[in-house]
């Protein structure tokens, strides 16, 4: 397991990168330009740039996945360099390119992530590494951004960046020292299109990846309604100022942390669909505690729902890795992230305007509901996962789930 080490190593360090440079970009662009709106559109611009993950995903199936993710990281890391030349608010559209080029490499990195360590892991060991995976961006998620915010408001903008840079070369000496031995990519001859679309294919004729494409597109309207209702919960429901909802977000980061530690043995004793099952079930319960006037209560709800996003990256991730022969694992986890992201960003706007014709309560009643909905199509579904070697493609074992 030493090349899984190092993966895993390397992709924490450039996280940690990541993420400090991503709340970082918005107070910059806040300070420059003084508009909270250009501020806004600096995150709009990554999601935007995610939105070329079905690429990623075809070239990813085209490629050796650790030469690519090299060459991603070396370009990010050149194109955030473009930062140095930012001085006033008239170059804050270099920080707008710099936020959708980092959109752009999530959405090549990502599914290389994902049929890099199909490869290298043993299917029975593949929820557990995704697992330690998903905790460790997520400890970075909880910490790094205030290091950057802290970092661009007492120093400026420069050792945000050196160090961003620097997390890149990290990642791509950790990924040059993996001796794994990948199969070179054999052309299946397809039309560009037929070979791009190849992944949703994929996930619609297979019933377990359906079903859990299909919970996971209705729990993220929820989601993306949490972005706009979170401020109504602390003024109208709490009645604390704008800054406590740092502490909810806090406290959400704690129950994601807390379900990536325990997903190995909820996996390993209920099964992988269980936990995506409970990806939804645990945020239907939150959403009803944050109703509640009393904080302790309200932070309760956040930690359940916290808990949520990590659970379904897990369950995602490892049911990707099972169900897909390795040739073809690259689309179909984009083909998956690109049915999911979609509605996530159009609630963002439609929960923006929810909660200025509706009671906050009412929308989380609308959350819960969408939630209990994902829950009932996993659990009603057939309660088993069948596990594929990463490298033949045939069944290996099953867990029930």
């Amino acid at each position: 397991m030493r090349d899984v080490r190092l993966f895993l190593i390397g992709q924490t360090v450039s996280a940690f990168g990541d993420h400090a440079l991503w709340l970082a970009a918005g107070i910059w662009i806040k300070e420059l330009t003084g508009s909270t709106s250009a501020a806004g559109l600096s995150f709009f611009m990554f999601a935007l740039g995610n939105l070329t993950g079905p690429l990623g995903g075809a070239i990813a199936d085209r490629m050796r996945r650790r030469r690519l993710l090299v060459i991603v990281n070396l370009a990010t890391a050149l194109l955030v360099l473009l930062l140095t030349l930012v001085r006033d608010a008239g170059d804050a559209w270099l920080i707008y390119l710099v936020m959708f080029g980092f959109g752009v490499s999530y959405g090549f990195s990502a599914p290389a992530q994902t049929a890099l360590l199909q490869t290298m892991v043993p299917p029975e060991r593949l929820a557990t590494v995704n697992s330690v995976l998903q905790t460790a961006r997520n400890a970075m998620r909880l910490l790094t951004p205030l290091l950057g915010a802290a970092l661009l408001t007492w120093y400026g903008p420069l050792p945000v960046i050196i160090g961003n840079i620097a997390t890149f070369a990290i990642a791509i000496v950790f990924l040059l020292f993996l001796r794994v031995v990948e199969a070179k990519p054999v052309p299946a001859g397809e039309h560009w299109l037929a070979a791009m679309t190849a992944g949703a294919r994929h996930l619609r004729r297979t019933p377990v990846l359906w079903r859990a494409a299909v919970a996971a597109f209705l729990a993220l309207w929820a989601w993306g309604f949490t972005e706009t209702v979170g401020f109504a919960i602390v003024d109208q429901g709490l009645h604390r100022p704008p800054g406590f909802l740092g502490v909810g977000i806090f406290m959400g980061g704690v129950g994601a942390l807390t379900a990536g530690l325990l997903a190995p043995w909820l996996t390993r004793r209920f099964g992988i669909m269980t936990v995506l099952g409970l990806s939804f079930a645990l945020p239907a319960f939150g959403y009803v505690a944050e109703m509640a006037p009393i904080t302790g209560v309200a932070l309760i709800g956040w930690l359940l729902s916290g808990a949520s996003l990590s659970l379904l990256n897990i369950g995602e991730a490892t049911l990707v890795q099972w169900h897909t022969p390795n040739a073809l694992v690259g689309r179909t986890a984009a083909a998956f992230s690109l049915m999911i992201s979609v509605p996530q960003t159009i609630a963002i706007a439609v929960g923006a305007g929810l909660v200025t014709v509706l009671d906050f309560r009412w929308v989380l009643a609308l959350m819960s509901a969408l939630m209990v909905s994902a829950a009932l199509v996993v659990f009603t579904g057939p309660r088993q996962a069948v596990a594929l070697t990463a490298r033949s493609g045939e069944t290996d074992r099953q867990m029930s789930g």
